[in-house]
Parts: structure tokens; sequence; C-alpha cells
């Protein structure tokens, strides 16, 4: 039988999605499964954008532009440019979501044993995307009891080689909630100069920030035209995780060129889904701070129903809508699938995600769970219950 590539099986499962048949199986038999494994907001799509969709009337579905169209670029430029980033459209690249950004990010920056910087823990997928674009991910460890706050310029400093060809960032961040502060962002564009390697961020969770904080863009530090690349996407902000449309923004124009090959190399965006972003735009602003307000709320009462579990220690995200906790256990993994198959409470379960996917250190975060506040409060505080009741069972089993 041929053989799959050595690339193929070292491929990592996805800690957010692994245990997807296991949560069916349950529901299956009739069991709630309390979903605070993705980030898959419950809150409505703005209107706007899906009837931008219903009120087309295309005689022929055809090809887009491989870096998306003029008229969403532009309009993007735009609305950037509300946020303190001045860039033109000639500096964006419209990509199938936030994901294939940083695939093309990476495939236009590295080559095959290069090496990139990122804190951990970090969004799991860049372990993926790692893997499949040959480059390695060299680890910063950030940790619980410090909030998961930006470790050290000089623990940075000392992991620089000549294979590395950047630092990534996601802020705020994906699976922790920590913003990155200004005076953070300008020690890493001071260390990014000084090596002369580029700055990515992530920074697909800009509109929620909260307790009076705000978001600096890598886009708006000055001196970094050239180092700075931002990876975006419409799935968070408007709650259309299903449209698949992300893009590159950095005014560097080699970076740009290079990722435009890669997009025609897949030829173009999904044509619905950009009208429905570029309608998207056009959400007003109560819209957004209707959000913001639901998330403060959601976030008040999962970090207190955590804290009031006994063993848990969690952190306060600033942003983004997750936190990572640690649970008096060994192994989440064993944990988070035995909460799917062996265990519910008056005919509910919840369905976590295993922290050690978000690392690339073997053997860190396996007592910790990243759990998304994307659920309505009343269902926020029943899937609190459950999972206390859980706790208790399964420590004392073990």
């Amino acid at each position: 039988m041929p053989q799959i590539s050595k690339k193929g099986q070292a491929m990592p499962h996805s800690p957010i999605r692994k245990l997807v048949p296991y949560a069916e199986r349950a529901k299956q038999k009739g069991i709630k499964v309390y979903h605070l494994n993705i980030g898959q907001p419950d809150i409505e799509t703005p209107k706007i954008a899906l009837d931008a969709v219903k009120n087309t009337d295309l005689k022929i579905l055809e090809y887009t532009r491989s870096d998306g169209s003029s008229t969403y670029r532009k309009k993007l430029a735009d609305y950037y440019k509300k946020h303190g980033i001045d860039v033109s459209h000639k500096d964006i690249v419209v990509t199938t979501g936030g994901s294939e950004a940083l695939i093309f990010t990476i495939g236009s920056i590295a080559d095959a044993g290069d090496e990139i910087i990122i804190p951990e823990p970090f969004y799991a997928n860049y372990n993926g995307i790692a893997v499949s674009s040959g480059v390695k991910i060299v680890p910063v460890v950030s940790d619980i009891d410090h909030n998961f706050a930006l470790p050290s310029i000089a623990e940075f400093e000392k992991l620089i080689t000549a294979k590395t060809r950047a630092i990534v960032i996601c802020n705020p961040g994906n699976p922790t909630g920590y913003l990155y502060s200004k005076e953070e962002i300008e020690q890493l564009k001071a260390l990014v100069l000084k090596h002369d390697i580029f700055l990515i961020a992530d920074e697909v969770y800009r509109e929620f920030v909260y307790d009076g904080y705000t978001h600096h863009s890598v886009m708006s530090e000055p001196g970094l035209d050239d180092h700075a690349i931002m990876v975006d996407s419409v799935s968070k902000r408007y709650s259309m995780c299903g449209a698949r449309i992300g893009c590159i923004v950095s005014r560097n124009q080699e970076v740009i060129a290079a990722s435009v090959k890669f997009a025609q190399a897949r030829l173009s965006p999904p044509t619905y889904e950009l009208i429905a972003a570029e309608a998207a735009l056009d959400t007003p602003d109560s819209y957004f701070e209707m959000v913001s307000r639901e998330y403060t709320e959601r976030r008040k009462v999962l970090l207190g129903g955590l804290q009031k579990i006994p063993g848990i220690k969690v952190s306060m995200p600033k942003g983004a809508f997750y936190c990572l906790a640690e649970l008096p256990i060994k192994d989440s993994d064993d944990f988070a699938q035995w909460l799917l198959e062996d265990f519910s409470l008056d005919g509910a379960t919840v369905m976590v995600a295993p922290a050690s996917g978000f690392y690339s250190t073997p053997g860190v975060g396996k007592n910790q769970v990243r759990i998304a506040y994307v659920l309505k409060k009343e269902d926020l505080e029943a899937a609190l219950k459950v999972l206390a009741k859980a706790l208790e069972v399964y420590t004392s089993k073990s």
C-alpha cells in the first residue's frame, strides 16, 4: 500500500475539532452539549451582510480577482483608516479566511527549515500551518501565573538565529485573551528592526477589547513598513465564521506580490462571501457596541463561575472571547473525551478544547483547557454547573 507523506503523518489534530465525533455521538443519545470548545459566536450576523447575498441576482457565478475585488479592498482600506491604520487597497490581499492569510504569509517569507518565534500558548492552527509550510515554531513560554503576559524581550532575543524569519503574535490573543500594550508592540518593533525580521500580527479580534483598554495595531506603528504584516478576517468581527473571508495587509510590496502569486494558485476567494463581506463593512458602530457589552457580561459570568469551582486557576482576558483555565486534573484530553463519552448532568454535558494543542512544547498545557464564552449567559451558567459536577466526579475516580 502506498505511504502517506511524513508531513501528513506529522500534521496535528485540531484540539478544537478532534472531539467532534464524540460530541455527535453524545447528541445522538439525546444529551445536550454545551459547546465551549470553539470560537463560533451565537450572536447574529449583521442583516446587511445576509441581505446583500439574498438581493444579489447573479446570472453567472464567476471567479473574482485572485487578490479580491478592488471595490472590497478599497472599502476595507477605509475601514482600517477609521482604526488608525493608513493603508491603500494595494496593500491588501483577500484570502479564504484568516488561516489562509497566515499560510500565504508564511509561504511568502519563509522557506522549509526556517524558524518563526511565537509566544505560547497560541492559536492551535499555527502548529498545522507550520507543519504544512515546513517551518519550525520556536516557542517563547508565557504562563498563567503572570496572566500570559508577553515574556521579556531578552527571552525573544536569545532565540533569534540565522534561520529566524519572523515573530508572530495574536492580538488580542487566542486562546488567552491577552492584549498587547503599545509599549510591548514598540519593544517588538525594536527587536525586529534590529534583526531585520518580520513582525506578523493576527488581529482578528480587534473589536473585542474590554475594561477601557484599546487595541494597538502593528500597522499603526511608525517605522515598520517593510517589517509588519497583519492577518485579519471577517469571521469573528461580524459573526461570519462560515464566510471564509480574510486578508493580508502589508506596506511591503514584495510580501504583497508574493502573496498574490499564492492567491493565484488557489484561483479566487468565494464570490458570494465577498459580497457579504463588502456589505458587512457598512455595519453600524452600534452593532459592535452591543456585541462588546454582551461579551463583557458573558466574561463576567464565566470568570465568576470558574473562580467558584475548587481547584481551578484562570487568567483574566482583556480581549477576544476566550480564557485559558488550569484544572485540578492531569490530562485534559482524557477529561474532555470523558465529558462527552461518560458524563452528563440532567441530560447535558460540556465540550471544551484541551490546551496541549495550543502549545508546541511537548507536555505543556496538559492540565489546561480553553473555554470560549460564545454562548448566552444562561447557557454559560448551566454549562458551569455541569463542569463543576464533572470535575467533582472525575477527580474522585482518579
